[in-house]
């Protein structure tokens, strides 16, 4: 995310990637009368931080769990790839919630997005996935797109945070249902870590997003730290821009914390699954404060040496 989405290039992940809201309610659709033949959902072909569909997730889970992060993915690389036009990319976007809309209802997919929505559509059908929360990404990629646009920034943390609910928390709440889990207080810890994680984008992608016009660090905190726009656009840290990343990440860590007892609700290996997505956000964390403001032109990635700690860090949880 980058993206935005929280399965994660991600700007989404036990998502985002964004407690306690209420849950989006289900839209309506008919089932068709023959189900789809299962089509496999596209291969995970950029790189990721994060496990996604991994062998610690329940087998028949991977399925539409894969079918999920295909749409988001999609939805993301409108968003955020190549050489369109904002105005074409929101016309994309649009035209993928209309055909969301239109299978979730039981027609079938059309050629473009085919092998998108091929899978999607079972998973929809067999799992009853809530639709809302697949156009709340959606909602999230577009206002993306609007600001980027615009080179509008954010206010404070309260508006970051609403993002991050439309942009992270509806994939960890899509995966709590597909797990059966449905209570207030595991909605609530899910939505933080995936607002974490979709922190923890932020502040990884912070080399890129700002030469792209992207701008997460919000107008209060760099005010409360005394950084401007400019200074951050040369990309070179400063004593007062390491401040601002150190508290940035400071939030995320409390917001991953807030969630993290999550991972006992969940029965055996979507426990493990969202142990290893919990210590890979705060592995990236712990990198972002040893460069010491210098993910403004550096972004930190996890190797083999941070997977081993994350494995045995899982373990101690």
């Amino acid at each position: 995310m980058t993206h935005r989405s929280v399965i994660i290039k991600s700007r989404a992940g036990l998502s985002s990637d964004n407690g306690g809201v209420k849950p989006p309610s289900p839209l309506s659709a008919s089932s068709p009368a023959a189900a789809p033949a299962p089509t496999l959902a596209p291969p995970v072909t950029h790189y990721e931080n994060f496990p996604v569909a991994s062998l610690l997730c329940p087998p028949h889970l991977r399925q539409p769990i894969a079918a999920i992060y295909g749409f988001a993915r999609t939805a993301d690389d409108i968003a955020d790839e190549g050489d369109a036009t904002a105005d074409e990319r929101l016309a994309d976007l649009e035209a993928l919630r209309i055909e969301l809309l239109a299978v979730a209802a039981g027609q079938a997919p059309g050629a473009r997005w085919a092998t998108v929505f091929g899978p999607l559509q079972v998973a929809i059908e067999q799992h009853r996935l809530p639709v809302a929360l697949l156009t709340d990404l959606l909602s999230a990629f577009s206002q993306d797109v609007r600001k980027t646009a615009a080179q509008e920034t954010y206010a404070d943390r309260a508006e970051l945070l609403d993002y991050c609910r439309r942009s992270a928390n509806p994939v960890g709440r899509l995966l709590l249902h597909l797990y059966g889990v449905h209570d207030a207080q595991a909605l609530a810890q899910s939505d933080a870590v995936c607002s974490a994680l979709q922190l923890i984008n932020f502040w990884q992608d912070l080399s890129v997003d700002i030469p792209r016009g992207r701008h997460y660090l919000s107008d209060a905190d760099c005010a409360r730290h005394g950084v401007t726009r400019a200074q951050l656009a040369t990309l070179q840290g400063t004593p007062a821009t390491q401040q601002l990343i150190a508290d940035s990440a400071r939030w995320a860590r409390e917001c991953m914390q807030q969630g993290q007892a999550l991972v006992h609700r969940l029965p055996g290996r979507a426990g493990w699954e969202l142990r290893l997505v919990v210590q890979g956000g705060l592995r990236i964390l712990d990198k972002v404060d040893a460069l010491q403001g210098a993910s403004l032109h550096t972004r930190p990635r996890l190797d083999k040496a941070d997977w081993l700690r994350m494995l045995a860090r899982c373990l101690r949880m």
